[in-house]
């Protein structure tokens, strides 16, 4: 399978207010261009704190999608990824479907427990235990499949259910869209994957993504399934430099303390060459694609170096 490249939308690093649509269009449409396999997009109402502060803007992430679709023609695009309590599952897979005709079948379906407890209590819905969230999302993943397959679709789940919904039209990809979750956990989030993911998505070290593949493998295999037919994803963040004096600068620039050198391990920091380096290594772990967010994306640079010096070289190993 070869190599793709996902380039993740955030306000990292940037103030931009009400201009937040008109930046994030130059870089949806930059990405495109570029030839970025995919789009991802933050699903949070709450900007989280590993991004940047609480009260930056953020916007809410189907709409947005919506407007990414009418702009672009090719590429691929999903949220990174959306906690199951924040929406009803069945009025997700109508979005879904929705949002699959608007685009011509270029949706991926980004869904996940939740964890971003400040969020939950800010919009009134309460933090559910972590059983409760994947036993939400167990239940979530088997309506969207059903609804987008099944013409008179039943389901009785612990905390969702459906009774014959209508789902028209129809989502344009067949069978259906691709599902992705994300997370590592390996009693049940990993299980939920080998069940019933088309993608799955990590954010963590290298050697911690060898682990939770074996993990995921071993469900694979209890539930009678090849782990191949899953695509392996993770998602990290790139600072890229035309030369060491550059990078240097550009460190400088976005926040120093940020870039320790545990940060550097889980993340991509260098020049064209040493960003190759890093991202055949974790290619080598058995990844499928790699999703990158850049702290100068703003700016167009760093997804540009990215893809005219980096991709070029990983996508003809």
């Amino acid at each position: 399978m070869p190599v793709k490249f996902g380039f993740m939308l955030n306000a990292f690093r940037e103030r931009s207010g009400h201009a937040i649509w008109q930046n994030t269009h130059r870089m949806v449409v930059e990405a495109e261009r570029l030839g970025f396999d995919s789009l991802w997009v933050e699903d949070h109402f709450i900007q989280i704190p590993q991004v940047d502060p609480v009260e930056a803007p953020v916007l809410e992430s189907y709409t947005s999608l919506a407007a990414m679709a009418a702009v672009t023609s090719r590429i691929r695009f999903g949220t990174m990824v959306t906690g199951i309590p924040y929406r009803n599952p069945a009025m997700l897979a109508k979005m879904g479907a929705t949002l699959d005709v608007i685009s011509n079948g270029r949706l991926i379906m980004g869904i996940g427990a939740g964890w971003y407890e400040r969020e939950f209590e800010a919009y009134g819905w309460g933090f559910p235990a972590a059983r409760q969230r994947l036993d939400e999302l167990e239940d979530a993943v088997q309506i969207i499949h059903k609804m987008w397959t099944e013409d008179h679709p039943s389901f009785a789940g612990r905390y969702h259910s459906i009774n014959e919904p209508i789902c028209e039209p129809r989502p344009i990809q067949k069978p259906r869209p691709p599902i992705l979750i994300g997370g590592g956990g390996e009693k049940r989030t990993l299980k939920i994957v080998a069940k019933y993911a088309d993608a799955w998505n990590i954010i963590s070290y290298p050697e911690m993504v060898k682990h939770k593949l074996e993990v995921l493998e071993r469900h694979c295999e209890d539930v009678g399934r090849d782990p191949a037919t899953i695509e392996k994803t993770k998602l990290g963040l790139v600072l890229i430099g035309r030369n060491e004096a550059d990078l240097k600068a550009k460190v400088a620039k976005y926040d120093p303390d940020s870039f320790s050198e545990a940060y550097r391990v889980n993340n991509i920091v260098g020049t064209a060459d040493q960003c190759i380096e890093r991202c055949n290594e974790l290619l080598d772990l058995g990844l499928d694609t790699l999703m990158f967010m850049f702290p100068d994306a703003h700016t167009l640079e760093g997804m540009q170096l990215f893809m005219e010096e980096v991709a070029p070289a990983l996508r003809a190993r």
